[in-house]
């Protein structure tokens, strides 16, 4: 899914769901990468309490020095690290546009190179009564 779909399902999908009364949750998935800077945060320190499948929490640092687009991922109000620079502009975009996304631990790898250790997913999570 390119950019436009994705912004364009971000806009589009609400309108066409938000029929009927009954509460219903639809998630869509964004983007499976790998963690940012793992080494750096607190990722080392609670490696051995993550799980896959673990939810995390994608936090807008708009401020941030090096990447006006920095999304921190938290697990459990632990910073993990960052959703990569080069797959933030969408998910950056949606978080400042009031989209719900949320997260989860997709994979963990026992290895030392710690761009490969937590793979995530994001998803647009898009509540609708039905």
């Amino acid at each position: 899914m390119n950019r436009r779909e994705v912004l364009k399902a971000g806009l589009v999908l609400p309108a066409s769901v938000l029929t009927g009364s009954v509460r219903g949750e639809r998630k869509i998935l964004l983007l499976e990468s790998v963690l940012a800077g793992f080494r750096y945060y607190e990722g080392e320190k609670v490696w051995n309490i993550l799980r896959k499948g673990d939810p995390l929490e994608l936090r807008r640092e708009p401020d941030n020095p090096y990447d006006p687009r920095a999304v921190e991922v938290l697990w459990k109000g632990r910073k993990l690290g960052y959703v990569p620079r080069r797959d933030n502009a969408v998910i950056a975009q949606l978080m400042d546009r009031g989209n719900l996304l949320k997260g989860k631990i997709s994979k963990l790898r026992e290895t030392s190179n710690p761009w490969h250790r937590v793979s995530i997913e994001i998803y647009l999570v898009i509540v609708a009564d039905l």
